[in-house]
């Protein structure tokens, strides 16, 4: 969601800014453009087309520059249109927007609407619905010859979240960055500086990057670049961030024999998996983080912040954190968790789950979590380098690799794998798990990546299942148990990337209201694990036959569910126990993609839609 790059140089950076782009589209978006000093002025180039297309543009307008930035926005205030579209210019006072600032921002500006009338008042005149050109004004009016000092005066302004990029006509070879809930990073090269909202856009031109904190004001230049960062009383101070050798992977990873990304990344999940156990010799605490076990000691409670695919992981792992570890465990929506009134308790640990570290309601709620006195705190994220990494006392960096589709497939399962570590490792510290249950989970643990295989093995007999799916336009799941949030989950994928409405409900609460929607029309999906709530699942299942609806079953060998008229069955080739969530959310993904490449749209790009959600 949302990207940044800008760039100070000596050489012509236009094509920089616009491959920085590039390794930035997975994240969504629905317009992009680029602003440069060129001429003495500035010149830009914006679309609601791909990244291509603006690339195609510039070089027909021979737009070429050593100082510039660029932008990819995912739409919030204002529809996807061109005028819309960053970077915004800004001029003197009613010149209605002649080029004097540009400008481009990521998150969302909370106070807008004041701003706006108070500059117009001043003379300053619109031309798009965003909350962005209301920054470019803003930074215009209290430009006094200085923009660093211009950037700082106008943060101060600013409620909400924001990272900004910005230059000026008037001062050639400077960009000034800020950030507010937004993450910003420099890159430093040799004689050239760069900013970016993530080290990934840079990946090719330099590894030395700095991470800008909260409330930071950066002014880059050729061959030098300084930090001030805001205090408490309004004030900035000159501040070090720490240059770090930072590999970023480029994003540009080939697609071999796959039709699309989410597919690749679907097959990607046994060795994303080994690869997140590498090094897992044991239960030690230490696999968190040095002070882990410090930080072990005395909880009597967790308390799980997430949003999306990774608030169903967290879901998953409720059950395995209460029955494992015997910690009660709350699971929160992030978005909702800060905004109403909870009990806090110091003796809770807090667990954020993120594939991108970046999400910015999960970081608010770790925030606002701290801020009632709960310090004890764990990530469970995807990115070494995020925001949440660095926010939390504690991390497992699972290592799923860059993950370009939209809808998450294989960070969700090694989401899922380093919950099982922790729950694991938190009950043998409270000495809840002896010695040969331990053995036996290692070993099962080391043996997923066969077991994910093996499931794998099952797509024709899933594609069949899609070509059924794909007059729909409606779907339920069903789970049990642990495989409620699986169900959860695969409804999920489905409305994601179909665009089939697909809603999931634990089995037993289907004669509570949602059987009254189920008739011939209405697939109802199942996940039929042989666990203890088995034959339950089965009577929940004559509920939906008994309605005339089609049951399309995900088995495990052993639960004697049998094929019949109405009732589809594909079997998983072993039960896994505990486990088992993570193999039966597979041919959920599969049942997913498949739909969605059989309707024809976009599945690693769905409308309306962001890779990493940036902004509240």
């Amino acid at each position: 969601m949302c990207g940044i790059v800008g760039a100070v140089s000596n050489r012509n950076i236009v094509p920089i800014l616009v491959e920085g782009l590039k390794r930035l589209e997975y994240r969504g978006y629905d317009s992009c453009g680029v602003a440069v000093h060129q001429d003495g002025g500035l010149r830009r180039a914006r679309s609601t087309a791909r990244v291509a297309e603006l690339d195609a543009q510039v070089a027909k307008e021979h737009i070429a520059a050593g100082t510039g930035i660029a932008h990819t926005r995912w739409a919030t205030h204002g529809a996807p249109a061109v005028h819309n579209a960053h970077p915004h210019f800004s001029g003197a006072a009613g010149s209605n927007g002649a080029g004097r600032i540009a400008l481009v921002h990521n998150g969302i500006v909370e106070n807008h609407d004041e701003l706006r009338a108070e500059l117009q008042a001043k003379g300053f005149a619109f031309e798009s619905q965003t909350d962005t050109e209301v920054v470019a004004h803003l930074v215009n009016h209290l430009y006094d010859g200085d923009l660093f000092e211009a950037v700082q005066r106008a943060a101060l302004r600013l409620e909400g979240s924001f990272a900004l990029a910005v230059f000026c006509r008037d001062e050639p070879h400077r960009v000034i960055g800020a950030r507010q809930g937004s993450p910003l990073v420099v890159g430093i090269g040799k004689g050239e500086n760069f900013i970016a909202s993530d080290a990934m856009a840079l990946a090719g031109v330099t590894d030395q990057i700095a991470y800008l904190e909260e409330g930071d004001v950066v002014d880059i230049q050729l061959g030098k670049h300084w930090v001030v960062s805001r205090q408490p009383d309004g004030s900035y101070k000159r501040a070090q961030r720490e240059v770090r050798t930072v590999h970023a992977h480029s994003g540009a990873a080939e697609l071999g024999p796959y039709r699309h990304y989410m597919q690749k990344e679907i097959f990607e999940q046994p060795r994303a998996i080994a690869d997140t156990l590498d090094g897992v010799g044991g239960l030690d605490p230490s696999l968190f983080g040095s002070a882990a076990a410090k930080v072990f000691d005395g909880v009597d409670r967790v308390l799980i912040l997430a949003c999306g695919t990774s608030y169903y992981a967290g879901s998953t792992a409720r059950y395995w954190l209460e029955a494992i570890a015997g910690l009660p465990t709350t699971v929160e929506i992030a978005s909702e968790y800060r905004y109403r009134e909870s009990v806090p308790d110091p003796r809770t640990l807090v667990v954020t789950i993120s594939q991108s570290g970046e999400t910015a309601d999960t970081i608010a709620a770790l925030k606002h979590a701290r801020t009632l006195g709960m310090e004890r705190t764990l990530t469970i994220c995807n990115v070494a380098t995020s925001a949440m990494v660095r926010e939390c006392k504690l991390a497992f960096v699972t290592r799923a690799g860059v993950e370009i589709g939209v809808a998450s497939t294989k960070a969700f399962t090694t989401q899922l794998v380093a919950l099982f570590l922790l729950t694991l490792v938190l009950a043998k510290h409270r000495g809840r798990l002896a010695a040969a249950s331990e053995d036996a989970a290692l070993r099962n643990l080391r043996h997923l990546p066969a077991a994910v295989q093996s499931v794998l093995a099952l797509e024709p007999q899933i594609i069949a299942w899609a070509e059924q799916f794909v007059p729909r336009q409606h779907a339920l799941f069903l789970g049990r148990g642990r495989h409620y949030p699986v169900a959860l989950e695969g409804a999920l994928k489905l409305k994601e990337i179909s665009y089939i409405h697909a809603e999931a409900y634990p089995a037993g609460e289907l004669k509570h209201g949602p059987l009254a929607l189920v008739d011939a029309e209405m697939p109802v999906v199942t996940v039929a694990p042989a666990d203890d709530l088995l034959e339950k699942l089965k009577s929940n299942m004559q509920e939906v036959r008994a309605r005339g609806g089609q049951l399309y079953v995900f088995a495990d060998t052993d639960t004697h569910i049998e094929p019949a008229p109405g009732v589809h069955v594909i079997r998983l080739p072993e039960h896994y126990g505990a486990l088992s969530p993570i193999l039966h959310v597979v041919p959920l993904q599969l049942l997913a993609y498949h739909t969605a490449v059989a309707r024809g749209t976009d599945v690693d790009k769905p409308r309306n839609l962001a890779k990493s959600v940036t902004v509240e």
